[in-house]
């Protein structure tokens, strides 16, 4: 008993999801002993549910991923596991049992109303009732734990990322890649230097709703606000299960894409932009959009990456509205001049 409140205590004192998937992974591993463990992490849409492996036990020993910055390499479709699939079918636990006698049990985490976490441990035979139950009462705190964490980290009226949530995802991508940077000079790779971009690079992205004051003057705030959650739901439809999406503030939203190239940034963004358009807003009928984007770069801070795409949302704000502006394209157009950015270096283009 002590031991299983000395693990929890651990877990409890963590607020970085990263670090709790790692403390959980760790009690498990010293309680129950599995043969194999991988707790993943759901990202669901309506047309198809994603699993990461955060963390865990695997051929390769003990393992724990970055839970913010999903890899795809450790990712897939729900489907491709028919007892992974049961279990979130289903919402409650699944057993099998395999050829060598051992007991494969997948338990659902739910949070907020859907699963957020699907936990799947490989048992020797050998596992009491006792052991059960406790097994049962972690895997309920640990959902707890996580959907405190869940609503701490998004907007209480959209449901998306929060601003205090979108500094911390900036940061690790940031970190990513100044060390996707240094490897690659390692390498004698020099593509992603003074700031050109590459097909690796992640991209930032402001969206403003064009004359959101007047929805709000002329049917309400409470309107306002269904617009707000509309939009929303829309941005969920519109972009990748790895493409995290926030609610900065007011009527601005931004997405952090995967690394792509440039082309294939803007056309995604050019979808969203023209899902809103189509879209009918309850009372208020058509809205549209006007969508900054920039790629981010090794050594940028926060501040440097966001006024790239701020300065590239005035412009299609300036010009028109209802459009998408790359910053890269504008300065390397002459359209915009070069900001310059940290340590003193300026973006060649």
């Amino acid at each position: 008993m002590l031991e299983i409140i000395s693990h929890v205590i651990k877990i409890s004192a963590r607020r970085d999801r990263t670090e709790i998937n790692a403390a959980m992974a760790d009690t498990l591993l010293s309680l129950f002993n599995p043969q194999r463990l991988t707790i993943y992490r759901c990202y669901a849409s309506k047309a198809k549910c994603i699993v990461f492996a955060c963390a865990g036990l695997g051929p390769e020993g003990q393992f724990a991923h970055n839970a913010y910055l999903p890899d795809l390499k450790y990712c897939q479709p729900v489907e491709n596991d028919p007892l992974l699939n049961r279990c979130r079918n289903e919402s409650s636990a699944v057993l099998e049992v395999l050829e060598d006698g051992a007991h494969r049990i997948i338990f659902p985490v739910i949070g907020l109303d859907e699963i957020s976490y699907l936990i799947d441990l490989t048992l020797a035979d050998e596992f009491s009732s006792d052991q059960r139950v406790a097994l049962m009462g972690l895997i309920e705190y640990f959902g707890n734990h996580i959907a405190l964490l869940d609503y701490g980290e998004a907007d209480t009226l959209t449901g998306l990322s929060s601003r205090k949530t979108f500094d911390k995802h900036l940061f690790e991508l940031l970190g990513k890649a100044a060390a996707d940077e240094m490897l690659a000079n390692q390498n004698g790779n020099q593509h992603r230097r003074y700031g050109v971009a590459g097909p690796s690079n992640h991209w930032l992205a402001v969206c403003d709703i064009d004359h959101f004051k007047h929805v709000n003057d002329n049917f309400g705030h409470l309107i306002g606000d269904e617009v707000l959650i509309m939009l929303a739901q829309l941005m969920r439809t519109s972009f990748r299960f790895d493409d995290p999406l926030f609610r900065f503030g007011g009527e601005e939203f931004i997405t952090l894409l995967q690394p792509t190239d440039q082309a294939s940034a803007i056309a995604t963004l050019e979808r969203f932009r023209a899902n809103v358009e189509r879209q009918v807003f309850s009372r208020v009928g058509h809205v549209t959009i006007s969508i900054g984007l920039s790629h981010l770069l090794p050594h940028d801070s926060p501040t440097d990456a966001i006024d790239r795409a701020d300065e590239a949302l005035y412009f299609a704000k300036r010009n028109g509205r209802n459009r998408v502006e790359c910053y890269e394209k504008l300065v390397a157009s002459k359209q915009l001049d070069a900001k310059g950015i940290a340590k003193g270096e300026i973006e060649l283009f």
